[in-house]
């Protein structure tokens, strides 16, 4: 996330066109999704702590190779590999999820640990945009390579291999892509991966422009810009647990629906409206709260939909969504530089409210989810723990 609002300084000090700034983005979400695509079944053979460590260790090291970025080839080379750790994380986390908690509480636990990244937002964002006003845009870059390295070594300490079976059979390349293909002939697997294309397709092509729209036709300045990050940040860390928790009592199709219309309203609303920073800070606010209420459902009702190949289905949403990411990022850039960015707010509101329909249309949610009382699921969850112990 620190890409966005840092583009205006790295296009300075690197000389690159507007235009084609975006493709930094979209570098990191398609190595993502090639990397995630190949870590699921790997993770469902040799577990998801193995995959977790792999990932955080190469992170590490790809975030503190920046030091070498002087033009935009290299700049593009180490976005790719820090791309391809992201790929080895993004699916692993969310399966972790899936295999430590019964479907009546992966909404709780899905929005505790993504409220993680809210977190993250609300101190290493604003942090990250001054110290790349202050030191270039490296600086930001050094510091998450510190934090980076200190998750894994939380990794390595604290966080177990969940109680799970793995897959016995070797994996191999037409093994792997047998299962891809066998969960993709699914329709509601085909579906649900679409949706989360266009689920992300929307924030890209909505979100990687905004502070240069803000900074440009606004004059908001990069301490500002901060603070509006910091601003959403609180909001993805309180919206993010209550919907997750909401959707394991009503249901995660009724959230993420009136989440993603929500949504898009507030995108076609964007260049009307917020016409002063001071509007930009509740506008962004509620941006960043319907932003979480659709990410904690959705991670958790995709759990359900294939328990054996967990880590390959999650892996294969997470690699779709990267690519939707990226297909956003690259357009956004010809479409704020020639036409403008009330454009990017049309088609992220279009591609929003897709996802939406998609989602309550086709894709199926377990009927004994929500209908559970909260003593069942307190009850259910004991006996997980109590069979981890074991």
């Amino acid at each position: 996330m620190i890409i966005s609002p840092i583009l205006p300084r790295i296009g300075q000090e690197l000389g690159i066109d507007a235009a084609v700034l975006g493709t930094l983005v979209s570098a990191y979400s398609m190595m993502l999704a090639l990397f995630a695509v190949i870590s699921g079944p790997i993770s469902d053979r040799i577990g998801r702590r193995r995959m977790l460590l792999l990932g955080t260790g190469v992170m590490a090291i790809a975030l503190s190779l920046h030091v070498f970025v002087t033009n935009y080839a290299s700049f593009l080379a180490l976005r790719s590999l820090t791309g391809a750790a992201g790929g080895m994380l993004s699916g692993v986390a969310v399966s972790y999820i899936g295999d430590w908690f019964p479907y009546e509480r992966r909404g709780w636990a899905t929005g505790w640990v993504m409220s993680g990244s809210a977190f993250g937002q609300i101190i290493g964002i604003p942090l990250g945009i001054v110290m790349a006003g202050r030191w270039g845009f490296r600086a930001p870059f050094y510091m998450f390579a510190v934090t980076m390295a200190a998750t894994f070594v939380i990794i390595w300490f604290r966080i177990p291999q969940p109680p799970v079976e793995r897959h016995k059979a070797p994996l191999t390349v037409e093994s792997a892509v047998r299962d891809y293909w066998a969960m993709l002939r699914r329709k509601e697997v085909a579906l649900a991966s679409l949706a989360y294309f266009m689920m992300y397709m929307g924030v890209s092509v909505y979100m990687v422009y905004f502070p240069s729209w803000l900074e440009n036709d606004l004059g908001v300045t990069s301490a500002q810009i901060a603070s509006i990050y910091l601003f959403g940040g609180v909001a993805n860390v309180l919206a993010g647990p209550m919907a997750g928790h909401a959707s394991d009592r009503v249901g995660r199709k009724r959230i993420i629906l009136m989440s993603s219309c929500g949504l898009s309203i507030l995108m076609l609303l964007t260049t009307p409206v917020v016409r002063s920073v001071w509007i930009a800070y509740p506008f962004f606010f509620m941006a960043m709260v319907l932003i979480a209420m659709r990410i904690s459902p959705f991670s958790a009702l995709l759990t359900s939909l294939d328990d054996k190949r967990r880590g390959s289905l999650m892996s294969l949403t997470v690699a779709l969504s990267q690519v939707g990411f990226a297909v956003g990022a690259a357009l956004s850039g010809p479409l704020y530089a020639r036409v403008g960015y009330g454009s990017n707010t049309m088609l992220g509101a279009v591609a929003v409210l897709a996802m939406g329909l998609i989602v309550w249309v086709w894709v199926p949610e377990p009927s004994n989810g929500p209908r559970l009382g909260v003593a069942a699921v307190e009850a259910v969850e004991r006996c997980a723990r109590s069979g981890a112990s074991t």
